[in-house]
């Protein structure tokens, strides 16, 4: 399992240093794309067959589903970290997530979420009040450590 938060800064040649508790996990290739709320998403091979697989399952008759597949698919780029422990991101990739110097990398269960220091701020701010509500929905009875 991912987890944890951890900040970085991407550098003028737009490489990103993936902590190393997360390199072991992702394997040598990984896949990095858009993400929801304009961040990015980092999956291992194996995890990003299971959404392949899954998108599979849906019919590409429906509006939707290649709205998905598009956005998800079209920014996708298969990746490897170099000896230094850092990750190349493309330009379209760090355009759609507002990517300037400093990032944040979570985990985030089986994947990575990439942000820009500014949004991951934002998104805490905008959500942190309502997450008691939230995890008693989820969790039928509520989860006290929040």
């Amino acid at each position: 399992m991912l987890m944890g938060e951890y900040h970085h800064n991407i550098d003028e040649k737009k490489r990103l240093v993936i902590p190393s508790k997360f390199r072991s996990e992702l394997g040598n290739k990984f896949i990095i794309t858009r993400g929801l709320e304009k961040c990015l998403f980092v999956y291992s091979e194996k995890e990003w067959n299971k959404i392949i697989d899954e998108l599979n399952t849906l019919p590409f008759t429906r509006k939707d589903v290649r709205c998905f597949t598009r956005f998800f698919l079209s920014g996708a780029v298969l990746s490897e970290i170099d000896q230094l422990g850092r990750v190349s991101i493309t330009s379209p990739l760090i355009e759609y997530a507002e990517i300037n110097k400093e990032c944040v990398i979570i985990g985030a269960n089986d994947h990575l979420e990439i942000w820009a220091l500014e949004s991951w701020n934002k998104f805490v701010e905008e959500n942190i009040d309502s997450l008691s509500t939230v995890a008693e929905s989820l969790f039928k009875g509520g989860f006290n450590a929040l």
